[in-house]
Parts: C-alpha cells; sequence; structure tokens
C-alpha cells in the first residue's frame, strides 16, 4: 500500500487494498490473521473474556479512541453475550485452530456473539481450500472497514 500511494481519493485506495490483497498468497493472509486477537478473547479490558488471546498486533491495536483497539470495538458484539455463549465461543476457537492451523477470522462489527458462534459452528464444516478463502474475504472486509477508519475525522476534530 505504501509503494502504491498517492491515491488519487479514498476510492482508488480501496481499490488498490483489493487489488494488492487479492494478489497475495497463502503464507500473507496467515500473517494478517495471525495480527488478530481471537474472536471473544478481546484486549485486556476489552469486549470479551473467552478464549485465548491471538495477539492484536498492529492491526487489533491500530487507531483505538478513548482506551480501546478497533478489535474491540468491532467486537462489541460479544461483550453482552452470556456465559454459555462465551464457553461455546471459546470451545469452537479451539476447534476452529486446531483445525485450520489459524484463528477465526470473522468480519464481526454489528454482528452479535451468537451470530459470530453460529458462523464460526458452520464455518468448521469447511474443507480447508474452502475455509482459507472465506477467512481471506472476511479479513479483506475487515480491512476495507479500518481504511474507512483511518479517514474519519478524530471526534475532537468536529468541534
Amino acid at each position: 500500500m505504501t509503494a502504491a500511494r498517492p491515491f488519487a481519493d479514498a476510492g482508488a485506495m480501496s481499490a488498490a487494498a483489493d487489488a494488492i490483497w487479492g494478489a497475495l498468497g497463502r503464507a500473507d493472509w496467515l500473517e494478517a490473521f495471525a495480527a488478530h486477537p481471537t474472536i471473544g478473547a478481546g484486549s485486556p479490558g476489552g469486549a470479551g473474556r473467552a478464549g485465548k488471546a491471538g495477539g492484536a498486533g498492529r492491526a487489533g491495536a491500530a487507531g483505538g479512541r478513548g482506551g480501546t483497539s478497533w478489535s474491540d470495538e468491532e467486537q462489541a458484539g460479544v461483550a453482552d453475550a452470556g456465559d454459555e455463549t462465551r464457553r461455546r465461543l471459546a470451545q469452537a476457537n479451539r476447534e476452529y485452530e486446531a483445525r485450520f492451523g489459524y484463528i477465526f477470522i470473522v468480519c464481526a462489527t454489528g454482528r452479535t456473539a451468537a451470530e459470530m458462534l453460529a458462523l464460526l459452528e458452520r464455518r468448521l464444516r469447511h474443507d480447508a481450500g474452502e475455509e482459507l478463502g472465506v477467512a481471506a474475504e472476511e479479513q479483506r472486509q475487515i480491512t476495507q472497514l479500518r481504511l474507512r477508519k483511518l479517514l474519519e475525522p478524530e471526534p475532537d476534530a468536529l468541534s
């Protein structure tokens, strides 16, 4: 992305991100996935408590306002989940990672914990090739969401 700059506008930046993402391979995708926390784990004091933290890295910590990371904001649907849903998310996350070798990636924005759990359980039935493609598409959506966030003015800049 850095080499592709400058961009004429937000649309050109978005298109470049998609083109670059589509040209990457499995190892690159896995590197991107590794930068995310596990769904339901969140950052300390963040959206979730279940599961094993996957190291938020730069992707999870970028741009957080008010002490929260973008990952925490995106996973806000987990914050109000009951103990049973959290337990099931943690278990399904472990099964997913054991089956596919990387954490469950989902564009969590606007989704409840129950919705994410249902997606996770459904995606556990995919074969490895199919699931990698689904996870890569989810990561593409997350990237697009975060690019839009980067272009949003800071709340205090609006006053």
